[in-house]
C-alpha cells in the first residue's frame, strides 16, 4: 500500500513493503510451504529493510541478513503472525493526514513535512527518525490512536528543522532546542492528559516526570547554568544531556510544562515563536509562569542572548 497526504506543504508516504514480505515468511511457514530464496531477497530488497540497515549500521550496530533471518525464522516470530496481519491491517487505515494536521499546528506556517513512514518487523521494538525524513515504527500490538500520535509526535520534529533553523550554534542553545520533544508531544498529544496516547511504561515515567516537575526543572537548569559558567565543556556537556532524555526525561516533560504554561498564559502564536528561536524560550516562559512554577535563572536569559554564548 502507498499513501501519500493531501496537504500541499506536506509529502508523506506509507511504506510497509518490509513488514509485508516479513508476513509472506510467516504465511508460508503457517502453511507448511517452503521458504525460498526469492522470499528472503523481497525482504532485503525492500526499501524498509534497506534503510534500516542503513541506519542500524550508521550506529555502528551489527545487523546481518543471516541473523534476521534468524529472526524471521523464530517460533516466537511465528506466533505472532496474525497479531502482525491485524495490526498491520489497522495502521494501514491511520489517518496520516490528520497526524500532519496536528504537527503543522505547532509550526510556523512556512513549515513543510516531507517524510516516509515505514511499518517494520524487527528484533528491536523502538520507533525513530532516520536522515530527518523516515519514520520507523515497530508492528506490534498498540492502537491505531496511538500510531497516529507517535507519527504526529515525529512529523513535528521534522517539521520544525524545516522552519526553525538559523539559531546559532552554540552548545547552550542547541540543548535548550532538546526541549522540542515537549514541543512535539503538546503537538500529539494536546494539553490535557498526553499520557493516553502513551504506552502503559511511557505513560507511568510521564506522569512520575510532571509530578516531580519542580525538581527536575532545577536540574536542567543546573545543567545549563554549568555550560554557562564552564564546568561542563566537551563530552561532558553531551554525555549530561543525554541523560535528561531516557524513557520520558525531562526534555518531554519539563518541555511539555513549558509549552502549555505558554500557550495557556500568551497564546499558540508567542508558544510557536519561543519554540523557532531558542534564545527566547527562557524569558517567554518566566513571563507565562505563575507564582506556583519554578522560573529560570535570570543569567540564562542574558547567556542566551550574547552573540558568542
Amino acid at each position: 500500500m502507498f499513501f501519500a497526504a493531501a496537504l500541499l506543504n506536506v509529502q508523506l508516504h506509507l511504506q510497509p513493503d518490509e513488514a509485508n514480505a516479513v508476513l509472506n515468511i510467516l504465511d508460508k511457514r503457517a502453511a507448511h510451504e517452503g521458504v525460498v530464496d526469492a522470499d528472503w531477497q523481497r525482504v532485503f530488497a525492500s526499501e524498509g529493510y534497506v534503510r534500516l540497515q542503513q541506519r542500524e549500521l550508521s550506529m555502528k550496530r551489527k545487523f546481518e541478513n543471516d541473523d534476521f533471518k534468524t529472526f524471521a525464522n523464530s517460533d516466537e516470530l511465528l506466533a505472532q503472525r496474525a497479531e502482525l496481519h491485524r495490526v498491520l491491517d489497522d495502521w494501514r487505515r491511520a489517518d496520516l493526514d490528520g497526524a500532519a494536521k496536528r504537527a503543522l499546528a505547532y509550526l510556523p506556517p512556512g513549515a513543510k513535512i516531507a517524510a516516509t513512514v515505514y511499518p517494520v518487523i524487527k528484533p528491536q521494538h523502538n520507533n525513530f527518525v532516520f536522515e530527518g525524513n523516515a519514520i520507523f515504527m515497530t508492528v506490534e500490538d498498540q492502537p491505531r490512536e496511538r500510531f497516529e500520535a507517535i507519527i504526529a509526535h515525529e512529523l513535528h520534529h521534522i517539521g520544525f528543522d524545516s522552519a526553525c533553523g538559523g539559531h546559532p550554534d552554540t552548545p547552550l542553545i542547541n540543548w535548550i532546542t532538546a526541549f522540542g520533544e515537549g514541543f512535539a508531544t503538546l503537538a500529539a498529544g494536546g494539553d490535557r492528559d498526553p499520557e493516553r496516547m502513551m504506552k502503559p511504561d511511557v505513560e507511568a515515567a510521564f506522569k512520575e516526570g510532571l509530578r516531580d516537575y519542580n525538581k527536575h526543572f532545577r536540574e536542567v537548569e543546573k545543567f545549563f547554568l554549568d555550560i554557562v559558567d564552564g564546568r561542563l565543556t566537551g563530552d561532558a556537556i553531551r554525555d549530561r544531556g543525554f541523560q535528561f532524555f531516557g524513557l520520558v526525561g525531562p526534555w518531554y516533560t519539563v518541555g511539555w510544562k513549558m509549552a502549555v504554561t505558554i500557550e495557556q498564559k500568551r497564546g499558540r502564536r508567542a508558544l510557536i515563536d519561543a519554540m523557532c528561536d531558542p534564545r527566547t524560550l527562557f524569558a517567554t516562559y518566566n513571563k507565562a509562569a505563575g507564582p506556583d512554577l519554578p522560573k529560570w535563572d535570570e543569567r540564562l536569559i542574558k547567556a542566551v542572548m550574547k552573540p558568542s554564548s
